[in-house]
């Protein structure tokens, strides 16, 4: 696609996810502190004849090409609030890097990144208020996966508080490639009114404040998915005893697992390790994206 317009969709890792109370709808409302690591997907797209999705990548096969991809439900969404905004057809292609159904937001993340790519492409400006409110109704993640940036989500993940500073980190990202549902995760969820997330230092600059901080949070999804999948428990002690781990948690509804660190060759030296002793498993190493 050489006059292809391109987005990379990130990784999301929620560094502290706290569920705070079950709503009457039957959602749960979450305090969470996200940010995206530099691992992501990749989105491009081209006026065409007509709408084509193709998927290719270490992760194609888990996905198929129909209307109830993310991405072509984005497309749909955003042709119905807009009509005529964009091309009658788009062909777009998606190189899926990370895996599917992993608590790092990949499908959200490759929604967010179509809508942008919809945006640029519109005839007429898109208020970035009103394309976040479309992309909550796609997902409770895809509104955070549209700023890709340290923020803080409440709610149900619809509502957004972007850091104005975060201290330059890395992460080690590990999943033993079993999908878990999130709805499997929240059923298994004991306590639905937990308490919110401590007040962030302020400014938030170094790796040291930010693991002191975190030492005071938890992943309340975390306890159920590690009964679903006990692998998941075991990566976590196995991450945290790397060289330099600051905080090892699984991100998310799981099955990833994230160590934190503060220098960019312990967390390459962490994932070197990881890779040798899990080598079914997926694991990558990347800096964090900051503001």
């Amino acid at each position: 696609m050489p006059n292809a317009i391109v987005q990379a969709a990130p990784a999301k890792i929620n560094l502290a996810l706290h569920v705070t109370r079950r709503r009457d709808d039957g959602y749960h409302d979450l305090e969470s502190l996200i940010v995206f690591a530099d691992i992501a997907d990749e989105l491009e797209a081209e006026p065409a004849a007509a709408d084509d999705l193709t998927i290719s990548g270490p992760f194609a096969h888990a996905l198929g090409t129909g209307t109830s991809n993310l991405v072509m439900r984005a497309l749909a969404a955003f042709r119905q609030r807009w009509p005529d905004r964009v091309p009658d057809g788009l062909a777009i292609h998606l190189v899926k890097n990370l895996p599917v159904a992993a608590g790092i937001g990949g499908g959200s993340a490759d929604a967010a990144a179509a809508l942008r790519i919809l945006a640029s492409m519109s005839s007429q400006p898109i208020p970035i208020v009103e394309l976040a409110d479309l992309a909550a109704t796609l997902g409770a993640d895809v509104p955070a996966c549209l700023m890709s940036r340290p923020l803080v989500a409440r709610g149900v993940g619809e509502i957004l508080s972007p850091l104005p500073e975060f201290p330059a980190c890395h992460i080690v990202l590990v999943n033993p490639l079993v999908p878990v549902a999130t709805a499997d995760v929240f059923r298994r969820l004991r306590a639905h009114d937990n308490y919110a997330l401590p007040a962030l230092p302020e400014p938030l600059t170094r790796p040291a404040q930010l693991g002191l901080w975190l030492a005071e949070t938890r992943n309340d999804l975390q306890p159920p998915a590690v009964k679903l999948v006990p692998e998941i428990g075991f990566i976590v002690d196995d991450l945290g005893q790397t060289q330099g781990c600051m905080l090892s948690r699984m991100s998310g509804s799981g099955a990833t697992v994230f160590g934190l660190f503060g220098s960019e060759g312990q967390a390459h030296q962490a994932a070197q390790v990881m890779r040798e002793r899990n080598p079914d498993h997926w694991v990558a190493a990347a800096p964090l994206i900051t503001p």
